[in-house]
């Protein structure tokens, strides 16, 4: 790891994307809360925070952050969802891993749970959108 010690406090602020692709009956089934597994939605964004406050016990070199607010947001398309995890800390070290981490984890949540309904199931273009930092004073 590198040493973060001596590095000035920044509020800092990340942003990611990822989108899941799928038949639109299977859009269908999430919208409607009938996927036998349960609410996807729901699912995928406690997934998605869950997975964010653990990225430094997932990604070896990442530094724990002190995370003080999160937001995932899930957009319906014709034939996928659209996910933007949003994630602010005030730390020496961005938090762009954990807003990444969010938005593939609530991906993969999606794919687990309609993977029995949708063989055709493609998570893609996961990425960030940015990041920034504004000194403490």
């Amino acid at each position: 790891m590198i040493d973060v010690g001596e590095k000035p406090l920044y509020r800092r602020e990340a942003k990611a994307f990822g989108r899941v692709k799928m038949s639109a009956s299977t859009v269908e089934l999430i919208k409607s809360n009938k996927v036998p597994k349960g609410n996807v939605i729901e699912n995928a964004r406690a997934a998605a925070f869950l997975a964010l406050k653990k990225v430094p016990h997932l990604i070896p070199l990442c530094h724990p952050v002190s995370i003080t607010w999160a937001d995932i947001g899930f957009k319906f398309e014709k034939e996928g969802i659209e996910i933007e995890a949003k994630v602010k800390a005030v730390d020496r070290t961005g938090v762009e891993m954990e807003a990444i981490t969010a938005v593939a984890i609530a991906a993969l949540t999606i794919y687990d749970m309609c993977k029995n309904v949708d063989k055709g199931i493609v998570i893609e273009e996961i990425k960030l959108l940015g990041k920034k930092k504004e000194k403490v004073e």
